[in-house]
């Protein structure tokens, strides 16, 4: 809906307007919402995956002194 910048808006115009707007803030949030908790899912996996590297290693580093 676009409007001209010398064009009178009536009350039902405006609105819907507001709501258009409103709905297009609320998509706005909501995306930065799932990035951000994409993002925290991403960096747990990376360490998640690192302790778990480390831990391996760990193991397998006491392990090998047990056979000497």
């Amino acid at each position: 809906m676009l409007i001209r910048k010398n064009q009178d808006l009536n009350a039902v115009q405006t609105e819907v307007f507001n709501v258009l707007v409103g709905f297009e803030e609320e998509e706005k949030q909501e995306r930065k919402k799932r990035a951000s908790r994409r993002a925290l899912e991403a960096r747990r996996a990376i360490e998640r995956h690192r302790e778990e590297r480390e831990l391996s290693r760990d193991i397998d580093d006491e392990a090998w002194f047990d056979e000497s």
